[in-house]
């Protein structure tokens, strides 16, 4: 039987995989796993019931699954801090800023409408561990907490929590980004009622699209997976660069005055550079998975910056952020965690420290990205092999040998086996397209011969 949470909690289609029972179900056993120090009349030792706080992105089918997430909990005996709309970050947040037992947020991130998902946050706003989340899952099929009278938990709206999280954030700038004008693409998401604000309080003019969010429109068209809008809007506006969201706020990309994109090792190895001249890149070290660009990696060296490698996922990055005590890391899709002030990624967070540093330097955001040179990447993705027997394939190891003596010090390449079907993934990095796309196929087609079902 597959596990039922994913990479990033319990994702589905509402109303069909993602049903009012699982997440009443999942509710009721996390109140079981999270809810700590409990005794016997479901209170816990120090005379108070457990507390969770529930925020939601503003899809539709996020109004049903909170209601049955909050009657999960409080039927268990938590009391609820219903958040309503706010980003992901928000949530992570408000549960450590609040001191919550645990935290419950609802969002399919910069999936379509349709999809919903569940994610659990632990005291202190940190996603779980899957050890965590296997134990949830399996108290699925056990037997539910079952308080009564006046032990069963209250829900109450969490009346100040977007102010909470909007002086969180302004308090985080190391300056303000008066003189700066930007257009924000809030992709009809749980940032549409946060992020302009934010950024308008922090001393910026702000053009906003993407903020109008109906339940059904969230990531249609608009957010940080369709960057074509926010690159017109700001060159029609005369902007000095354009901030994009997902559906739920935890990713960050930009373009810049011309529309050009500006990803997420531009944006981190700008953040490096500036947090390394402050004196406050914990180790000189930013960490980064497999998947950025090589461009990311000699940028950071020509600045006396280690880059840490980790596996895809922004929790392997959390992972190595945390273990080693440092302070910045991320992912080419824009998810940035800057643990000084976050325990996850914050979309709003890191756009708001890189108009920052724009502010600061009196620099175009075209010039603060020229400071890594983005080398052409192709990926291939071979389907229909067995993945599993990509380790330890002389042939394949021997050609792989072959094409990083081509590439030398100019390109790499990297082959990752699906951890979901039977596919490998081939990336190929070279200082020209012609050569990665040609190099990707050589060894795609290696792949294909070698390890065909």
């Amino acid at each position: 039987m597959p596990r039922l949470f994913g990479t990033d909690g319990v994702r589905g289609r509402a109303n069909s995989g993602l049903t009012v029972e699982l997440a009443l179900g999942l509710a009721q056993s996390a109140a079981v796993v999270l809810g700590k120090g409990r005794v016997a009349d479901g209170r816990r030792a120090s005379g108070r019931r457990p507390i969770a706080v529930v925020a939601r992105d503003p899809r539709i089918s996020g109004e049903f699954l909170a209601g049955a997430v909050n009657a999960g909990l409080a039927s268990s005996g938590v009391d609820v801090y219903d958040a309503g709309v706010v980003p992901t970050p928000a949530l992570a947040f408000l549960v450590a800023d609040f001191k919550a037992d645990l935290g419950v947020m609802i969002s399919a991130s910069h999936n379509p409408a349709p999809d919903n998902g569940i994610k659990f946050f632990a005291t202190g706003g940190t996603k779980l561990p899957d050890e965590v989340e296997d134990r949830i899952e399996a108290a699925l099929g056990e037997t539910k907490l079952a308080p009564t009278g006046a032990d069963v938990g209250r829900i109450r709206r969490f009346s100040d929590a977007e102010d909470r999280y909007v002086v969180h954030l302004l308090s985080t700038l190391p300056n303000r980004l008066d003189g700066i004008h930007l257009v924000l693409d809030c992709a009809h998401g749980a940032a549409a009622g946060i992020s302009p604000q934010v950024f308008a309080d922090a001393g910026a003019t702000v053009t906003v699209i993407g903020a109008e969010p109906d339940g059904l429109n969230i990531n249609d068209g608009v957010g940080s997976t369709h960057l074509d809008n926010l690159a017109k809007a700001v060159i029609a506006a005369g902007a000095d660069l354009g901030i994009a969201h997902d559906g739920d706020a935890d990713r960050c990309l930009a373009v810049d005055a011309q529309g050009n994109v500006v990803d997420g090792d531009q944006i981190m190895a700008i953040l490096a550079v500036a947090m390394n001249d402050r004196g406050v890149l914990k180790d000189n070290t930013l960490v980064a998975t497999v998947m950025s660009n090589l461009g990311l990696k000699r940028a950071m060296a020509d600045h006396g910056i280690r880059m840490l490698e980790t596996a895809v996922g922004d929790r392997y990055v959390l992972e190595a952020l945390n273990e080693h005590g440092l302070s910045l890391g991320g992912e080419q899709s824009g998810h940035v965690i800057m643990t000084d002030f976050a325990t996850t990624g914050d979309g709003i967070l890191t756009g708001l420290h890189l108009v920052a540093e724009v502010a600061r330097t009196g620099k175009s955001l075209a010039e603060l990205a020229s400071v890594m040179t983005i080398y052409p990447q192709i990926l291939v993705n071979v389907r229909g092999v067995n993945h599993h027997g990509l380790a330890g394939n002389q042939a394949i190891a021997e050609a792989v040998a072959s094409a990083e003596a081509t590439l030398g010090e100019t390109g790499r390449v990297l082959l990752r086996p699906s951890g979901t079907e039977p596919m490998v993934r081939v990336m190929v990095e070279a200082q020209d397209q012609d050569t990665a796309d040609r190099i990707a196929h050589e060894l795609a087609a290696v792949v294909k011969a070698e390890l065909s079902l």
